[in-house]
């Protein structure tokens, strides 16, 4: 709910501009005088402020630079007598958003609200823009029906709704932040802004002001107050993309602001009140970090209330022809050329490569392969696809980077699977009797089944 300050000195007004704004669903804050209203701008996060130009100890004026002071995007309306025209034309040079004349006119004054709050969100998604920090929204499309696929697109869709904090893990290239901003889509907070931080891409000492903000002269270079992106934010969804690299004092400071739902500029004694959506992703082994301690323990727990594991596509190779197409239709019209097919050897290559980059690395090949081919049908050779890993590894889908606990953990997984197959291929398809073969309870191998998406 919107938040206006109403600072007017005539309690009959203010009683009626309250009960005027209520019904139109705004939350509303009243002050007497100038002074309690600068004090009040203070204390509470406002939307927008409707103020009298003549106030007992400090004038609508005043008010009015304190507001702008304090958040130079919150638009300021100015409420003036028929004979104050000239100071209400000043208001407007030193950055009021309009003036009303009294008597008001209350469809006037409600117009000019929602037309001032309209041009905030416009500037804030233009500074957002200019920081090519938030691309077109929009729906992301999720391609795949593999189940390991179908699992997460159903995970996401249950905690999409409300404001729980998410935990997106995976390998780098399996698309965390599509499903971010599919998160983001599919929530209340739509209409608001999605921010996107790659905190491993901006060094400590400028990652504090992006996402905090600083306040002028806080140190060499801040010539001006500048919002952070916590604050530009507000009602919206901040993705920390590569959280594993946090600085531990940044941490710190981002544990606060989950607890608290505050925050404190650089340079700044204030505390702000933010309300915004964290989803936070990483391709690092966090509790490894957390063990090493480069990564607080608190923090992880306040970040993984609902962790969701995008799969490898290795895990579901068999969503690759339809990757596949998805990039091919894209690229067609990006370059303006007829749809292409592919070979079907060059489709097997595709499905049995070992994709170290995932879907990111696939989109690269199918772009590369676009380009190169000359007619209709894409082969191997345009894939240009040199096996970097041994046949064995290929064959196991474990890769050879990464940390020894990595490549154990995939070996696991690859040895559980193959050790299913065989019982399940055993036992005719029957799970209870393979559960006994493999000396597991029925329930455990149900859930490994549908965690290597292995079908009868």
């Amino acid at each position: 709910m919107q938040k206006i300050l109403i600072v007017e000195d005539k309690d009959s007004m203010a009683q009626m501009l309250r009960q005027t704004l209520e019904l139109e669903g705004y939350s509303v804050i009243v002050a007497s005088d100038g002074a309690e209203g600068i004090k009040k701008l203070k204390e509470n996060k406002i939307d927008a402020v409707i103020t009298d130009l003549k106030l007992p100890k400090k004038d609508g004026l005043e008010v009015l630079k304190a507001s702008k002071e304090e958040n130079p995007l919150v638009p300021v309306i100015v409420m003036t007598a028929f004979g104050s025209i000239e100071t209400a034309v000043t208001a407007i040079k030193l950055g009021a958003y309009d003036f009303i004349t009294k008597p008001l006119d209350t469809d006037h004054l409600l117009m000019l609200i929602r037309r001032s709050l309209e041009n905030q969100r416009l500037i804030t998604e233009n500074m957002l823009l200019r920081d090519k920090l938030s691309p077109q929204l929009g729906m992301p499309t999720i391609i795949g029906k593999s189940p390991l696929i179908l699992e997460v697109a159903g995970n996401i869709q249950k905690v999409a709704p409300t404001k729980t904090t998410v935990l997106l893990l995976g390998e780098s290239g399996t698309g965390k932040e599509l499903f971010a901003r599919a998160i983001h889509f599919l929530s209340p907070r739509k209409e608001h802004p999605f921010i996107p931080i790659n905190c491993a891409a901006i060094p400590r000492e400028l990652l504090e002001s992006e996402l905090f903000g600083h306040e002028k002269g806080s140190f060499t270079g801040a010539e001006e107050r500048k919002l952070g992106k916590f604050e530009l934010a507000d009602r919206g969804t901040i993705f920390l993309d590569e959280i594993g690299d946090l600085d531990l004092t940044l941490q710190s400071k981002l544990l606060r602001t989950l607890q608290e739902g505050e925050i404190e500029r650089v340079g700044g004694t204030k505390l702000i009140k933010v309300d915004v959506r964290v989803i936070a992703a990483s391709n690092k082994n966090l509790e490894a970090s957390i063990r090493d301690q480069s990564f607080r323990e608190d923090l992880y727990y306040r970040l993984s209330v609902f962790p969701v594991t995008i799969p490898s596509l290795r895990e579901r190779r068999e969503d690759v022809p339809a990757l596949f197409e998805h990039f091919i239709s894209k690229y067609s019209l990006e370059m303006k050329t007829s749809k292409k097919n592919i070979a079907s050897e060059a489709m097997e290559v595709l499905k049995n490569y070992t994709w170290k980059g995932n879907v990111r690395e696939l989109e690269n090949v199918i772009e590369r392969a676009m380009i190169l081919c000359d007619g209709n049908t894409i082969t191997q050779e345009h894939l240009r696809l040199t096996p970097s890993v041994s046949p064995h590894a290929m064959m196991l889908d474990i890769p050879l980077d990464g940390t020894l606990e990595d490549a154990a953990g995939a070996a696991l997984r690859v040895a559980e699977s193959m050790r299913i197959k065989k019982a399940l291929k055993d036992t005719n398809g029957n799970k209870s009797k393979a559960a006994e073969l493999l000396k597991v309870s029925y329930k455990t191998l149900l859930t490994k089944i549908k965690e290597y998406g292995i079908e009868n």
